[in-house]
């Protein structure tokens, strides 16, 4: 993995480098020379906060198919209504 450090101005000139830089690794990104923001491909962004699934896909339940379910029935007694 290479860390790349560049300026914001080199950032704001140089984008399409700072992009492939990110594909080596992280990039910092520095205003007066402290870091300020890391440019990170998005693969890395989710193996780092550990987000795997979206919500979506994590509910679609694909293997639900095999999971046999029998609720059970429901008792319903009525009962007069009073005005």
């Amino acid at each position: 993995m290479t860390v790349t450090k560049m300026s914001s101005r080199a950032f704001n000139q140089e984008v399409s480098r700072a992009k492939k830089a990110a594909e080596e690794g992280p990039v910092y990104i520095t205003d007066r020379g402290k870091p300020a923001h890391v440019l990170l491909t998005f693969e890395a962004y989710k193996q780092l906060t550990g987000m795997s699934k979206s919500i979506v896909e994590s509910l679609a339940m694909p293997d639900a198919v095999d999971i046999e379910f029998e609720p059970e029935r429901a008792i319903i007694v009525n009962r007069d209504v009073e005005f």
